[in-house]
């Protein structure tokens, strides 16, 4: 009788310990999306100005170079159209910033940096999912407060982490996709898994 009772409560709370990760992990998701819905609202928002400024005949008041965003604020909106790929980037790339969307390498460079080398990265298990069936060619597209940029993929290639000249400038206008390789790895994946793409403007 004893026993039952104990095998009775420890059920009891192992059922109320789940219940609490799982509301958990539904808070966090749901925060990540909600965010996301707010962000690409504000872009959106940001854009419009851009090209309502533009018609109006005010282009000359736009700054000569993008400006880097602050860590943590908007930097723009990634997309993959052929695979269905979409998320806001956040100015940064620690856990914080990773968990609500995909981040802008901070010491990389902004996209209208003719020489410069833009580097993204984001989880593989979430933001960057889809990209385990990207192929040569298909189209990426950054759209930041400043515009939008098009960039063709050129290669796809796995390298150990400490690879960083990936990152290095090029002398041409760059994009360079970081995500965990492989994506099925059950704990920290070895590898890293890199897209590079050229500008297609």
């Amino acid at each position: 009788m004893r026993v039952s009772s104990i095998l009775r409560k420890f059920s009891t709370v192992l059922l109320l310990a789940g219940a609490v990760v799982l509301g958990c992990c539904a808070f966090v998701i749901a925060r990540a999306h909600v965010f996301q819905w707010r962000e690409a609202r504000f872009l959106a928002f940001l854009l419009t100005g851009a090209r309502q400024g533009a018609q109006a005949g005010h282009a000359d008041n736009l700054p000569a170079r993008e400006p880097r965003p602050k860590l943590g604020a908007l930097f723009g909106e990634l997309q993959i159209p052929r695979l269905n790929l979409d998320t806001i980037v956040v100015q940064g790339d620690d856990s914080s910033i990773l968990r609500s969307g995909a981040g802008h390498i901070p010491y990389t460079a902004m996209p209208d940096d003719p020489g410069g080398n833009v580097a993204i990265a984001a989880h593989r298990d979430s933001y960057f999912r889809p990209l385990r069936l990207i192929r040569p060619d298909d189209l990426i597209v950054i759209k930041t407060p400043a515009g939008v940029h098009r960039y063709r993929v050129q290669s796809i290639r796995v390298t150990r982490p400490g690879d960083i000249a990936l990152l290095d400038n090029t002398g041409q206008r760059t994009l360079t996709l970081v995500t965990c390789y492989p994506f099925y790895y059950v704990g920290s994946a070895p590898d890293r898994f890199i897209v590079r793409a050229t500008a297609a403007d």
